[in-house]
């Protein structure tokens, strides 16, 4: 009997010792906002933890489903440009964290902003956004994360 209780502690003691695999958290993509309001006229709505998708590593959350199907269809339409960057800041070639709340949609794509007085900067020159996206895929490759740099690039 003790020989069969030190084979299970041993057992035990083995499988003890092997980690579990790594669990992948996705983030809450445009702070819970939905993605598709930005673009209606009501402007920006709230999401619901009961009407959600995953797409390219993040968690997206929906006011209604015909939003959420919408964005099923064609999410690359609906998700922010630059990585949901600071168009500014890419300006700048740096990475600046962008505030949901202030954005712009110019020419039919969604840009944020880390806050109003850069908002204004790009809309007073929308040519900005353009140029900020040209600039995207050198600062993209530089984040940490491979599968973040891979969703900011496009590369698949």
């Amino acid at each position: 009997m003790a020989a069969l209780v030190a084979g299970l502690l041993v057992a035990a003691g083995g499988a003890a010792r092997s980690e579990p695999p790594p669990i992948r958290i996705a983030p809450l993509a445009l702070g819970g906002y939905d993605p598709v309001s930005y673009f209606l006229p009501a402007g920006p709505q709230a999401g619901s933890a009961r009407l959600e998708a995953e797409w390219n590593g993040q968690v997206w959350r929906f006011a209604i489903e015909a939003n959420r199907a919408a964005f099923r269809r064609y999410p690359g339409i609906y998700a922010p440009r630059l990585g949901g960057y600071d168009v500014a800041g890419i300006l700048d070639h740096r990475l600046v964290g962008a505030d949901p709340a202030v954005f712009a949609v110019i020419d039919e794509r969604l840009y944020l902003f880390r806050d109003a007085q850069r908002r204004a900067r790009v809309v007073a020159d929308p040519a900005l956004a353009g140029r900020a996206e040209a600039i995207w895929p050198t600062l993209g490759r530089l984040l940490d994360d491979p599968e973040e740099t891979r969703r900011a690039t496009g590369a698949r």
